[in-house]
């Protein structure tokens, strides 16, 4: 059974920048040997060394947190890398808003937990495959709406997205992903947060898992290219 293996950028004022446990405030423009730059463009290029990616994920967190946003930054990404699948979580929670994004065929389209008012608008949205609903967690517990740990809200693919762990070392949250797996077996389950090298990705195999969202394990080298290769295939 493959892995599907997805990098992760995060992107504040036109720049990538590092995870920090999740405190947004502590990220800053990263540093990797991967790129020469933050720039967005460099980092994503000097992620496709490592393997031939088919998606990466964009977190745009001036979306999310309401003080601008990077739209052009990933518009410039799509024309750059128009073979990649970009999942793009931007804040977005409004019903119209959200059919105007996927009006523009962008890519995919994800419904942060921490950025919904209520269950409805992921509801009734949750039969279109071009979006995924990520479940947002911090040490408090869930952030969004509780009715939104239902499955009967959920779309055919899953976050579990471990806010805490995200740029850590700590390892995945492997008990809350076997409960989400229990709660919707047939859903496709995605892990976020705290990958630390091959034995992580094995277990996360084994569980089931669909795929695993990456960021500093790459950077930091503690996920080679022939560890990638061997869970992602070619």
């Amino acid at each position: 059974m493959s892995l599907h293996i997805i990098p992760v950028i995060d992107l504040r004022r036109g720049l990538v920048v590092r995870a920090v446990m999740g405190r947004r405030e502590l990220y800053r423009p990263i540093e990797t040997p991967l790129s020469r730059s933050a720039d967005p463009e460099d980092v994503v290029r000097g992620l496709m060394t490592l393997h031939p990616f088919t998606t990466i994920y964009v977190a745009d967190l001036d979306a999310i947190e309401g003080t601008g946003d990077n739209t052009d930054v990933v518009g410039r990404l799509r024309k750059r890398f128009a073979h990649l699948d970009i999942w793009t979580d931007n804040g977005i929670a409004a019903s119209d808003e959200i059919r105007a994004w996927l009006a523009t065929g962008r890519g995919t389209l994800v419904l942060g937990s921490e950025s919904q008012m209520d269950s409805l608008v992921a509801r009734s949205f949750k039969h279109d495959a071009r979006l995924v609903l990520s479940l947002d967690f911090r040490e408090s517990g869930f952030q969004g709406p509780a009715e939104l740990l239902d499955p009967l809200h959920w779309p055919q693919r899953i976050i579990a997205m471990t806010l805490a762990r995200v740029g850590g070392v700590g390892g995945p949250d492997f008990e809350r992903l076997a409960e989400l797996r229990h709660l919707g077996p047939r859903q496709r389950l995605y892990a976020a947060g705290g990958v630390r090298g091959r034995e992580d990705l094995r277990r996360l195999t084994e569980m089931g898992v669909t795929g695993v969202l990456i960021a500093s394990a790459l950077h930091d080298g503690r996920l080679t290219e022939n560890v990638i290769t061997e869970f992602a295939g070619r």
